[in-house]
């Protein structure tokens, strides 16, 4: 064997490899991770809600409340930033901490990316509500927003389990 003494474990803190120097800590799930968790949720429901209106010809509810589903996901970004900061001040989590830092740097970046994305779908979306562009019926454009947010959503909930409570 490579490395006899090895012990796997997940979080792996200690890689084998003397010369990778593994994360100090991990994240307590339940602060900032779950604060994110329950702001993406609260942006699902508020999405629905702002969809519904839609469906229903209240376009002022759907504008409201898809208003605050942009700033559910402006609030879920700007966290990730802080979350970020402090995984790599007070953590030692990054990129090259072992494979528990790459899994960590690699699955919520790219889930964060996508949170960006959909954050500015939602504001262009916004901005067609604004305008009149769609109606009770004709709307494809903010189902597939929709489509797209809750799947982001839902992965955000998969990464939460794997990542930080497990």
């Amino acid at each position: 064997l490579l490395w006899p003494d090895f012990t796997a474990s997940w979080p792996l803190l200690e890689p084998p490899d003397a010369a990778i120097q593994g994360p100090e800590q991990t994240f307590s799930p339940w602060h900032l991770p779950l604060v994110n968790t329950l702001i993406l949720v609260g942006s699902s429901i508020t999405l629905t809600v702002a969809h519904e209106g839609l469906k229903e010809g209240r376009r002022d509810t759907a504008r409201h409340w898809l208003t605050l589903t942009v700033l559910l996901g402006l609030c879920f970004i700007a966290i990730q930033g802080i979350e970020y900061r402090e995984a790599y001040v007070h953590y030692g989590i990054t990129r090259q901490a072992g494979i528990y830092g790459a899994t960590f740097s690699l699955l919520t970046g790219f889930h964060g990316a996508h949170v960006i994305v959909g954050t500015l779908i939602l504001i262009a979306i916004l901005a067609r509500v604004r305008r009149g562009h769609f109606s009770e019926d004709q709307h494809f454009g903010f189902e597939a927003a929709a489509w797209y947010w809750h799947f982001v959503d839902v992965v955000w909930i998969g990464l939460f389990t794997f990542v930080y409570v497990f």
